[in-house]
């Protein structure tokens, strides 16, 4: 029964895990204090995008037993066009990751400071170091069992505190469905770009893709890797959902973070509220520090065909790299807003050159075989599609805005 169980137990949780940082917290608690229920629909539309991007990559990296990344190899013939791409993909990843692991390593920090009227909690502790180390001794055990088991316990964790918070807050189920209804305005915009774009994340795909390998062998498990992935995003989505809800539910005018958040909310839940926020975000916040510099070590190996085990030097090496980048940030203080902006700006251009390479690999007969996507897959593929080129071109004018602003 235990065997059966962990068959059906993939990498979903980690694709799950990495989506629900301490950004997607943030911005869903925004958008929740704004908006109320309004963008729930924003939230669903976000979720479909990603199971359907997920379930292409899973399904690409079972069938062919390579990642996107040694499939991106093996694809582009061509000298020029093949070093274009991988230079946009090791930038995009390593500047973009390091930028993200420092947020995610304040975002647990910031966590923990939600237990500060407990009494070890009351003096400075270098907090960023302990995470730091906490993600690298899990990752330098050299097992990717062990990284997922944690993480599953982890995510149910951090799943229970959400959703327990904001069905503790009894919110009205007609003004939630209400929040069904497609609704764009000048004001929502931004936020319906940034609940997307903070859940439909590049690297997961990528870490997606080289994980099932490692969890399953051929076509013969794909039904399993396509329930992990339908029931762990959609899993966050429920996350995500409850995040927002909870956002809606405070006192607050303005809220900065989601421990503002926490103090607004004490008249529904009582002192508790920071504990339980401060708990969410932490597990947000560690599970995000652990699969960014993951991600970021299957996708160098892969660009160089080095060894991607775990406990391979090159592996090492590089999650060790992009971990020390996140704790010297974020011990530092420094807000390394520069490293974000490129980041945002090769994201914004490897997201939608990334989903035609996935549409055009899973159309693909040769590799796919019969396993290719069917009629309703690209009409709904299609669609996504447009919305990451739109999400894409977002992210780069957005930069070029801050650059003038800058200049």
């Amino acid at each position: 029964m235990k065997r059966n169980l962990q068959k059906f137990i993939g990498p979903g949780t980690l694709v799950m895990a990495a989506f629900i940082g301490p950004g997607t917290v943030t911005v869903c608690t925004l958008a929740g204090v704004k908006f109320g229920y309004e963008l729930i629909w924003a939230l669903l539309l976000s979720i479909l995008a990603t199971i359907l991007l997920q379930e292409m990559s899973a399904r690409i990296g079972l069938i062919n037993q390579k990642g996107l990344i040694e499939i991106v190899r093996q694809e582009l013939k061509h000298k020029w066009p093949k070093i274009a791409a991988l230079s946009l993909i090791i930038i995009a990843i390593v500047v973009g990751n390091a930028a993200y692991e420092a947020g995610n390593i304040s975002g647990a920090v910031l966590g923990l400071n939600g237990f500060k009227k407990l009494p070890f909690f009351n003096t400075y502790s270098p907090y960023p170091i302990i995470v730091g180390l906490l993600a690298w001794s899990l990752l330098m055990s050299g097992s990717y069992k062990k990284v997922a088991s944690f993480m599953l316990v982890i995510v149910l964790t951090m799943s229970a505190v959400f959703l327990l918070t904001a069905i503790m807050g009894a919110p009205q189920l007609r003004l939630v469905l209400g929040g069904l209804v497609p609704s764009i305005n000048t004001n929502n915009i931004i936020t319906i770009g940034a609940l997307i774009g903070t859940t439909v994340v590049p690297y997961n795909l990528f870490l997606h893709a080289a994980l099932v390998t490692k969890k399953w062998q051929g076509s013969k498990d794909l039904k399993y890797a396509q329930l992990d992935t339908i029931i762990s995003v959609s899993l966050g989505g429920l996350v995500s959902i409850a995040i927002l809800i909870t956002g809606s539910l405070g006192s607050a005018e303005k809220i900065d973070s989601v421990l503002d958040l926490a103090e607004s909310l004490v008249p529904l839940f009582g002192k508790a509220a920071p504990y339980f926020l401060g708990v969410g975000l932490f597990a947000a916040g560690i599970t995000s520090s652990i699969t960014a510099p993951l991600a970021a070590g299957l996708v160098i190996c892969g660009c160089f065909g080095w060894n991607n085990a775990l406990n391979s030097k090159p592996m090492r090496w590089t999650f060790s790299l992009i971990i020390l980048l996140g704790v010297i940030f974020a011990s530092l203080g420094i807000k390394p807003i520069e490293l974000i902006t490129v980041a945002q700006l090769t994201n914004g251009i490897l997201l939608p050159v990334l989903s035609t390479f996935i549409l055009w690999v899973a159309n693909n007969r040769k590799l796919m075989n019969k396993y290719k996507n069917g009629v309703v897959l690209n009409i709904l593929g299609f669609g996504i599609w447009i919305i990451t080129w739109i999400i894409g071109i977002k992210s780069i004018t957005s930069v070029l805005e801050k650059w003038q602003v800058w200049g």
